[in-house]
């Protein structure tokens, strides 16, 4: 039986030399659930990256960002689903977010980014974008 594929998007902000990272809820897969990843979600269809980025972004942290351009994107085969994870580079007008669908957040440097426990997808766009 062939594996769902999804489309995620994520939003990379940043603040100066700073990343907001996010973790996960205690809840799916033990393999995603309290890992850290950069916020976004489902591409849902008949909409675009961008749309869908905002929409997850208010939904999850009811936060307003811009989304700019494409960072990168990589395919990850996990053990009962596939995505195709893009990221895209984005900005907000402040810091007045709140924790709706996440445990905790941080503002680390990349320096910092081995200092948590990445989900695996999260992990392997790290390498792509940060090459």
């Amino acid at each position: 039986m062939e594996k769902k594929l999804l489309n995620i998007v994520c939003a990379v902000v940043r603040k100066d030399d700073k990343y907001l990272c996010m973790q996960r809820l205690r809840k799916g897969p033990d393999y995603i659930a309290e890992k850290w990843e950069f916020p976004g979600g489902k591409v849902e269809e008949n909409e675009t990256d961008f749309d869908a980025l905002r929409r997850e972004i208010k939904e999850e942290m009811d936060w307003d960002i811009y989304v700019g351009s494409k960072l990168g994107n990589i395919k990850y085969d996990y053990p009962d689903f596939s995505i195709v994870l893009s990221a895209y580079d984005c900005m907000a007008r402040n810091e007045d977010f709140k924790l709706l669908e996440h445990i905790d957040s941080r503002w680390l440097t990349k320096e910092d980014f081995d200092s948590i426990e990445w989900t695996a997808a999260d992990k392997e766009l790290i390498k792509e974008i940060w090459k």
